[in-house]
């Protein structure tokens, strides 16, 4: 079963320092029909303001994992990191026992645009911890290949791969147009993908649909999904999260 939510029927909350899309409940939207999918608990879409962000505040018990589409992100926290993110980077935090962090945008000109997930860990207390990574465009240029895993199964994955307590695999492709992926979805899991730029063509049992921009497929119970780039610019770039 495939299930397309646009980016219109996205929650938008606008605070003037901050734009995001919600895909799930989250702060103002409360929704208690749309409060996850599996263990994905928030997907945000956030745009911030130059010298603007998320002052330093705590979190337990999440995997908290960014990926900054444009501009630069400012990452602080409490075990020490302190670090600029560029486009292309991923990020992953296990909020585990306690963390303290900040998320701004250190530009005097230029917005940065960054994706935010939350997932329910595996299991609760964890020691915090954090790390990055760069991904350059070639090594995601139409390949499946899990960039942050908490699984021991599914796709090979990237030998820089980002570690998760959760049972999670995401890859960021960057597909060009006319190339096609195929992702074997298991009987007992979900996939989520959404689209951050570009056209697409996904297609099971269940028929084919077209996402464009800001639009996101919920998956269950699903054939092996065929995605198929058809943007008229060149290549789609998105996010395929596979959970149970």
């Amino acid at each position: 079963m495939i299930k397309v939510v646009t980016s219109a029927e996205r929650h938008t909350s606008e605070r003037g320092w901050i734009h995001s899309e919600f895909s799930f409940s989250f702060a103002d939207y409360d929704d208690p029909s749309n409060a996850h999918f599996g263990c994905l608990l928030a997907h945000n879409d956030n745009q911030l303001s130059p010298k603007q962000g998320f002052k330093k505040h705590p979190h337990h018990d999440l995997e908290i994992v960014s990926y900054v589409i444009s501009g630069t992100l400012e990452h602080s926290d409490d075990m020490g990191n302190q670090v600029q993110l560029p486009a292309g980077t991923v990020q992953a935090m296990s909020a585990g026992s306690g963390v303290m962090h900040s998320e701004t945008n250190p530009s005097e000109e230029e917005p940065v645009r960054f994706l935010q997930m939350w997932f329910l860990p595996s299991t609760p207390g964890h020691r915090p911890a954090w790390k990055a990574h760069h991904f350059p465009r070639q090594d995601r240029l139409n390949k499946l290949v899990p960039l942050v895993s908490g699984s021991a199964e599914g796709l090979p994955k990237s030998p820089d791969a980002l570690q998760i307590h959760a049972d999670v695999s995401i890859c960021f492709p960057i597909l060009e147009t006319g190339q096609e992926l195929v992702f074997p979805q298991k009987e007992d899991r979900r996939t989520f993908l959404f689209l951050i730029s570009g056209h697409l063509e996904i297609g099971c049992d269940d028929g084919t649909f077209h996402l464009e921009p800001g639009d996101s497929a919920r998956v269950k119970k699903s054939c092996d999904l065929h995605i198929k780039g058809t943007s008229s610019e060149g290549e789609s770039e998105f996010v395929l999260v596979d959970i149970p």
